[in-house]
């Protein structure tokens, strides 16, 4: 079972809304370069700048752990005063409905998978795992938690959080997307030994982090046991304000709409759909085993619904499990048997509005809108050892860094 205590988090100070509005920042996989350059401008002590290595050269790891290091000299930041676990709660709003979501922040030993206490679902990159490691060792500290989902079917620890959060806020502060967040500290002893009691019961199955869970095993290897110690957030499965989104994908080069709609025909229900939001609405609404949608710059959309039986042209032993998922399907399946495009052609993109700013840069390339992938499914593909297709599941809002900030044991 999974391992948690409470730290002493080093935390911007001051910590009132407009100085964090300033300073804080998504986490770095989010942070695209022209809102990295942002963030830069926004305030000297953005914590961008030691988040992501902005000068992309090796010496860039370096003067990021030189700022980080000075900036706690100056006071900029500072740790608290004694250990503790701190509760963030974060208010939200999608498709017109408002969302209000609390989740834990512990010090987590990281344990291999083969432990059982903290489950994955993706594989990792090598290039993404270098560049955490890089800044890892760079930092001595994290500044982004993993973020893990905890099986709560009885609501005690929905419970325990909804206690905690009453107390008065250490941190709060509006983000860019509008998203509200509050921070509580909590130091007294009946409620971490509550909170950390409830968390120790069962695996935990991590939604998004996977680097850097990557990154603290190969710290955990490189300096010993007492390295294992990371940063992890840890939200109910069954909080209602467990949000994941599409991630909708843009194929770079590949066939026109009218080539694909052939191509698909004689193995889908097809229906055209005008308008690439009224596209998506349509295909998180099927209820067909496998959905997706196309479309090109024209606005003009296709609802692609598989026929009964689509997934038996999936690879022969395809666990049931992968064999559920419209990413598994359209990258094992559709992508590179009907249209005739491998992974390199197709770019991820996180918005519609960014696979509509990207379809419309050119003739060629289109669209690929997905629904969003259930919670139940990633933790069907934990439990089963297996590993979804990159960018399955786009978990909002995302978790800021540097709001709490996790130094190393070792």
């Amino acid at each position: 079972m999974p391992e948690i205590r409470p730290f002493a988090a080093i935390r911007y100070r001051p910590g009132d809304p407009s100085f964090l509005a300033q300073v804080l920042a998504p986490p770095y996989d989010v942070i695209s370069p022209a809102y990295a350059r942002t963030l830069e401008a926004r305030h000297e002590s953005n914590v961008v700048r030691i988040v992501l290595n902005l000068a992309g050269d090796p010496d860039g790891y370096r003067r990021a752990g030189d700022t980080f290091r000075a900036w706690i000299e100056r006071g900029v930041l500072a740790p608290d005063p004694e250990p503790s676990l701190y509760v963030l709660e974060q208010t939200f709003s999608v498709g017109g409905t408002r969302y209000r979501r609390r989740g834990l922040l512990a010090r987590l030993r990281a344990e291999d998978y083969a432990a059982g206490s903290v489950l994955p679902h993706e594989h990792t990159r090598k290039a993404a795992r270098e560049d955490r490691f890089l800044m890892l060792q760079a930092l001595r500290a994290n500044l982004s938690p993993i973020f893990t989902m905890v099986p709560d079917s009885a609501g005690d620890l929905r419970s325990a959080l909804e206690d905690v959060a009453r107390a008065d806020a250490a941190a709060e502060y509006r983000d860019d997307t509008g998203v509200e967040h509050r921070l509580v500290r909590v130091a007294a002893e009946d409620p971490i030994a509550r909170l950390t009691g409830l968390i120790a019961r069962t695996s935990v199955f991590i939604a998004d982090g996977h680097h850097r869970y990557a990154t603290a095993l190969r710290h955990r290897d490189v300096v010993g046991p007492e390295g294992a110690w990371t940063l992890g957030y840890f939200v109910p499965v069954e909080d209602p304000g467990l949000v994941v989104l599409p991630y909708h994908r843009v194929v770079v080069d590949g066939p026109s709409l009218a080539d694909a709609e052939g191509r698909l025909a004689r193995h889908s229900e097809i229906r055209v759909v005008e308008g690439l939001d009224a596209l998506a609405t349509a295909v998180q609404s099927s209820q067909a085993p496998h959905a997706f949608g196309l479309a090109d710059r024209s606005g003009r959309g296709l609802l692609v619904e598989a026929l009964p039986g689509g997934a038996g042209r999936l690879p022969a032993g395809t666990p049931p499990c992968l064999a559920a998922l419209d990413t598994y399907f359209v990258h094992r399946h559709v992508l590179p048997d009907l249209l005739g495009v491998d992974d390199a052609k197709v770019r991820y993109v996180h918005s519609l509005d960014e696979a509509r700013s990207s379809v419309a840069e050119a003739d060629g390339p289109l669209a690929l809108v997905l629904r969003a992938t259930p919670v139940a499914h990633i933790i069907d593909v934990a439990r089963a050892g297996e590993s979804m297709p990159a960018k399955s599941t786009f978990f909002h809002p995302k978790l800021p860094s540097g709001l709490v900030i996790h130094p190393l044991v070792v």
